[in-house]
């Protein structure tokens, strides 16, 4: 009878497994292993001379030649190898794929480049301090005589690694708690820069973006209401802020160096807010060169272009250049994948769009989005044309800044049958009599044009540039064919090679298919601009229009909007409309703000083209000062007010009471 058995000694190296044997559970891998004991002393015996083979009662005291393994034993012992490489506890051999975010575990394969090969494996193998890799050896080589069994030895193997200390904590959660506390330090460190940024060479900018600024924009100084806007104590500090300056003023400029610090200086990203697609092209256009010598991206949301949401960026940030539409749905994306924060600043450009019914809308939405879930997000806004800015104040919680700074001075007049008017708001009519137009008009031209449009543009074309807004798209293309029609031969040979250039240009880019209207109008230096022309051809357009190729371009209103390389010496609105609806004092400052751009032109003058009855309200539109900005959220029936509460509902803002809405139908309170 057997007698009671004895307790086991966990501190002791004998077999910590009992009677219990894992491996006999499994009668494959105990075959393999039994397979190659046999093998081992079969190639043995044949590899050694009669008076050393070995004794049959001791099968395991015959060394093994590696060199004659079959290749089963080879693969045996690999497998053999992988084991001792898990047990081995080296993080190099965790796969952290399905752990780490993808933004995080590019950085971690960057750190990281050589994965576990059979190299690797092979390497590893090597190393004598590998307990299992040594139990290996030790059968292989037979030291002494006194190896154990493969069976026994990778039991002792097995005993050895479940007495090793396990940490508590794994691996791949002490790499997320590092690169999170790395992540947690950048922040940081940003926020305090950012209510301390030191003026570096060029306003917290390196030098070269000075250089830059005078190449590509041949800017060499700003100008002293620039200097002070840009060191403003209210951008210092990151506050909102509203700029408003006449047209030509370089509200631009501001806003690209702001933009340029975000980008450079807090490595955030930046959302541009413009009104129309063709002033987007425009913008991504005039910045290109700046985003490849400074090293961000510009990315252009308008028409059928963008990706919502955008990419991640782990080093380069982003400027989204975007319409009023496209960048709400941006917004919407960023809020949906709790990235808004991800945006430092929002500029947005021609401010007073809040009060353009739908778009005006969409414009105050995204805005009060922004406002409310992003604390960190600085907003700026500016425009030629802002009245009731108390109001748009409080709605951004915003400084105010303004100047009423032109550097080429403007003259207005109107037009009113032959006769020549300056707008004079000191005078009682508001209206002083200028001059009497000196044309001789046939009967025929007469009644052609009647408006006298081709006396007012061979005043000043070819040797200097004119713009002729016109209320459709339609009558651009018939005002540029009437000019052309009565205009003499000898405008035909001012620059004339250039001109047949062009022609060839917009030629190859229509694969060999080119309007027949500017086919006609060009020879003479005109063209006509609207939306009509696709990306390639305006772009051709207004480079000939820059470099006095072309002398006039008649154009629709969106030409007016924020285009800062089309200057011309005189403009003339061919009548107070856009589309069907009266010319508002906003359109109407920004249309004849294209006149006397600052560098080119010493003085400016802008002609409005009006008939009898619309003297009065003329008289109004250029006396009067700007509209307000109402609310449009309750426009056409509420629907934007409906839009909004939607929109929230989907993206899953909770208002809670910090934020209330402020809708007022009669005074229009603004958001």
């Amino acid at each position: 009878m057997q007698g009671p058995r004895q307790e086991q000694d966990c501190g002791s190296d004998d077999d910590l497994f009992g009677e219990y044997d894992s491996f006999a559970e499994d009668p494959s891998l105990l075959a393999q292993m039994d397979c190659l004991e046999e093998k081992c002393i079969q190639e043995a015996a044949s590899t050694l001379p009669l008076s050393q083979s070995p004794d049959p009662s001791n099968k395991f005291m015959t060394p093994l030649n590696p060199s004659k393994s079959t290749v089963r034993d080879k693969e045996l012992l690999n497998h053999l190898k992988r084991n001792a490489l898990l047990t081995e506890g080296n993080p190099d051999s965790w796969d952290l794929s399905d752990d780490l975010p993808c933004s995080q575990l590019l950085c971690y394969e960057d750190a990281n480049p050589k994965s576990v090969t059979e190299q690797n494996l092979n390497e590893r193998s090597s190393d004598k301090a590998n307990p299992v890799y040594t139990s290996i050896a030790s059968y292989i080589n037979a030291k002494d005589g006194k190896t154990k069994s493969l069976r026994d030895s990778l039991k002792n193997t097995l005993a050895g690694n479940a007495k090793a200390h396990t940490p508590h904590i794994s691996r791949t959660r002490q790499i997320k708690e590092t690169i999170i506390m790395e992540e947690l330090d950048v922040a940081q460190k940003t926020l305090e820069m950012s209510s301390e940024i030191d003026l570096g060479p060029f306003y917290g900018l390196p030098s070269k973006v000075a250089e830059l600024i005078e190449h590509y924009r041949g800017i060499k100084k700003l100008y002293d209401w620039q200097h002070t806007c840009l060191t403003l104590e209210s951008l210092r500090q990151r506050k909102n802020l509203i700029y408003s300056l006449p047209t030509s003023g370089g509200k631009t400029l501001v806003a690209e160096i702001v933009i340029l610090q975000e980008l450079l200086c807090r490595k955030r990203d930046v959302l541009m807010i413009l009104p129309y697609v063709a002033i987007v092209q425009e913008k991504v256009r005039g910045l290109s060169s700046f985003g490849v010598d400074l090293e961000f991206l510009i990315e252009e949301y308008a028409g059928s272009k963008g990706r919502f949401p955008p990419i991640k960026r782990r080093t380069k940030k982003s400027l989204y250049i975007a319409t009023i539409e496209k960048g709400h749905s941006l917004v919407n994306s960023l809020i949906e994948t709790e990235r808004i924060s991800d945006l430092g600043l929002v500029v947005v450009d021609e401010l007073h769009m809040l009060s353009e019914g739908s778009r005006g809308a969409i414009l105050e939405m995204t805005l009060a989005k922004i406002l409310y879930t992003s604390e960190s997000t600085q907003i700026i806004g500016m425009s030629a044309t802002l009245n009731n800015v108390g109001e748009l104040q409080q709605f951004l919680k915003a400084e105010f800044y303004t100047d009423n700074f032109r550097p080429v001075e403007l003259k207005e007049f109107v037009k009113l049958r032959d006769s020549i008017y300056e707008v004079d708001n000191k005078s009682e009519n508001n209206f002083t009599l200028s001059r009497l137009l000196n044309y001789k008009y046939s009967s025929n031209m007469l009644r052609i044009d009647p408006d006298h449009i081709i006396a007012l543009v061979t005043e000043v074309i070819p040797n200097q540039s004119c713009l002729v807004f016109c209320p459709t798209k339609r009558n651009c293309e018939n005002v540029a064919e009437m000019i052309c029609k009565y205009l003499n031969k000898a405008y035909l040979s001012h620059r004339e090679a250039e001109k047949k250039a062009l022609i060839d240009d917009l030629r190859n880019t229509g694969n060999g298919i080119m309007c027949s209207v500017l086919k006609r109008t060009i020879p003479f230096g005109i063209a006509y601009h609207h939306s009509g022309l696709t990306s390639d051809e305006r772009k051709l357009v207004e480079e000939a229009y820059s470099s006095g190729v072309l002398c006039l371009l008649t154009c629709t209103s969106t030409l007016a909007a924020g285009v800062v390389n089309l200057p011309a010496r005189r403009v003339i609105l061919r009548a107070p409309y856009v589309a069907k609806d009266f010319l508002k004092r906003a359109q109407y400052k920004q249309m004849i703000g294209r006149a006397g751009r600052a560098g080119i032109d010493s003085a400016g003058e802008s002609i409005l083209i009006l008939q009898e009855k619309e003297k009065e309200m003329a008289r109004e539109l250029v006396s009067k000062p700007p509209e307000n900005c109402f609310s449009n959220l309750m426009h056409d029936c509420g629907k934007g007010f409906q839009s909004l509460l939607l929109s929230l509902i989907g993206l899953k803002v909770h208002i809670e009471n910090a934020y209330t809405l402020h809708i007022t139908i009669d005074s229009g309170t603004l958001l």
